[in-house]
């Protein structure tokens, strides 16, 4: 009996507590937001970030408060764009479609190196040691801390640099966040061309870095009949509004730097 009486009134304060509880879920339960889930259920699910949220779940919460473009996932494509501007009950804009491009052209054989590198397979841990391996402060070390990151097998290690297979790349931008050297940029995918070099040094110092580095000539911006490439700081930058895809460029740099 001692034993029966504490054992029913602990019984019935757990009655009385899940019953609190049942009664405070609904008295407080915040209802869903139907477009927010119907959106969720459109998106691909990668959880990639690229969008600048933590995920889908929350990239779906944003567009449906009209925080975020429906047309914010990169992965989706046009159809999940014009589907989600549909639930939401605006004109779908067609996303421009990108890719990442390493902006980098020091390969094997073409850069100059400062020492050998035998620690961790990671760009991160390998900057730690002076910058990296390659004496070009803006050198793809090539150690795939992108490779890791991509979820869409879109970039591979080749002879020492990182290389983007951009029919495969959905430009979700995670490479782009992860590069320590932050020489991964996110272009037009009709784009033809890009500067493979961002090393703002002068001519003469980055020409003991590495054998296939801008110079600075600009060559490249007297030849464009748009105005579409220009040297700042040192470097050639490509206007891609402007660019035509007309090769200009690419014929006159002496140090075939402007690549297809």
């Amino acid at each position: 009996m001692e034993i029966l009486i504490p054992a029913l009134i602990f019984a019935g304060l757990g009655a009385a507590i899940g019953i609190l509880l049942a009664v405070a879920s609904k008295a407080f339960a915040v209802p869903a937001n139907e477009k927010a889930e119907q959106i969720a259920e459109l998106l691909p699910g990668a959880n990639c970030g690229g969008c600048g949220y933590s995920g889908c779940a929350a990239l779906a919460e944003a567009i449906a408060e009209g925080k975020a473009k429906p047309n914010a996932c990169a992965v989706g494509g046009d159809a999940e764009a014009a589907e989600i501007a549909k639930i939401m009950g605006v004109a779908a804009e067609k996303p421009v479609r990108l890719h990442a491009q390493v902006m980098c052209s020091g390969c094997e054989g073409v850069a100059k190196y400062k020492f050998e590198y035998e620690g961790v397979a990671d760009c991160k841990a390998a900057m730690q040691l002076g910058g990296g391996s390659k004496t070009c402060p803006n050198g793809c070390l090539g150690l795939g801390s992108c490779v890791a990151k991509c979820q869409f097998n879109a970039i591979s290690i080749v002879d020492g640099i990182a290389v983007v297979d951009r029919e495969k790349c959905k430009a979700c931008g995670m490479c782009v966040a992860t590069c320590p050297k932050n020489i991964i940029k996110l272009i037009p995918f009709d784009s033809k061309y890009y500067v493979g070099c961002v090393s703002t040094e002068k001519g003469a110092v980055k020409r003991a870095y590495c054998d296939a580095s801008c110079i600075g000539c600009k060559m490249c911006e007297k030849a464009c009949p748009t105005g579409a490439i220009a040297v700042e700081n040192f470097v050639a930058k490509i206007d891609y509004e402007k660019c035509i895809n007309c090769g200009a460029c690419v014929s006159k740099c002496p140090r075939k730097i402007i690549r297809i």
